[in-house]
């Protein structure tokens, strides 16, 4: 995922409400969100490269979900791919917060993760090096820091915020419309992060389109209290809508 706005402990009727984009580009083989044929617990989209994938949750409530740490000055080459994480934390049994902090954070490039439960959901940065408790309340994860304020960062928690706060029943179309929200942010708001100005214009934006790179899929996960789950996902090609799905079932 390139975006990962969700809200945790804060709506009246959703524990755990998530709304993501993974920006990729558009030769990298993957699959969408599915319940794996060798992992039956698991549902998520699959990158067909690496077999890992970049956001899922299981039938019996683990979740988790990724981002790249934005540094073009380090080199990826040899180190081990970072969708393993959330594959490993899903399959896998140990606590969140064991598992986030036996990572090795040399073995990988820069990456955040989420992972957990939405009863406690945990966040770890590899450049950091321990996990925390994320606390209550609305939150943004893009390719820097958990809640540093990017404009995509910020525009989105504003945005989500402001519809869950209106909306005791929230309509998917609705929050799919946010996560398509294009706008790039003024050139005075943008961060430097090493891969030039006109990159940085074209990555701000919330959805983003370019001829090789951009938003392949939008991702929703809402996990009221009674544990029921709704997963839906939109999955485009070269930046156009292609397909909806949406899984619905209850945490066992």
């Amino acid at each position: 995922m390139c975006l990962i706005n969700f809200q945790l402990n804060e709506h009246p009727k959703y524990k755990l409400i998530v709304a993501a984009n993974r920006d990729e580009f558009y030769n990298r083989p993957s699959q969408p969100a599915h319940f794996w044929e060798d992992e039956p617990v698991v549902l998520a989209g699959r990158d067909l490269l690496q077999g890992g994938t970049w956001l899922g949750i299981t039938k019996t409530g683990r979740f988790a979900a990724l981002t790249n740490y934005r540094d073009p000055s380090k080199p990826e080459a040899g180190k081990i791919s970072r969708g393993a994480i959330v594959k490993d934390f899903l399959v896998g049994s140990e606590h969140a917060e064991t598992f986030l902090n036996t990572l090795e954070p040399a073995d990988y490039t820069g990456f955040n993760v989420l992972a957990g439960t939405a009863d406690q959901l945990f966040y770890y940065n590899n450049l950091q090096g321990a996990a925390v408790e994320v606390p209550a309340g609305t939150h943004g994860l893009s390719n820097h820091f958990l809640n540093t304020p990017w404009p995509k960062v910020v525009k989105g928690k504003k945005l989500l915020s402001e519809y869950t706060a209106l909306h005791e029943n929230l309509h998917l179309d609705t929050i799919f419309a946010i996560l398509a929200n294009a706008e790039q942010a003024t050139d005075a708001v943008l961060p430097k992060t090493g891969i030039g100005l006109e990159f940085e214009r074209k990555l701000s934006a919330m959805f983003i389109k370019t001829p090789e790179y951009g938003t392949r899929s939008a991702s929703i996960v809402l996990i009221d209290y009674e544990n029921n789950v709704t997963f839906a996902e939109r999955t485009y090609e070269n930046g156009e809508f292609h397909a909806q799905q949406v899984f619905e079932f209850a945490i066992e």
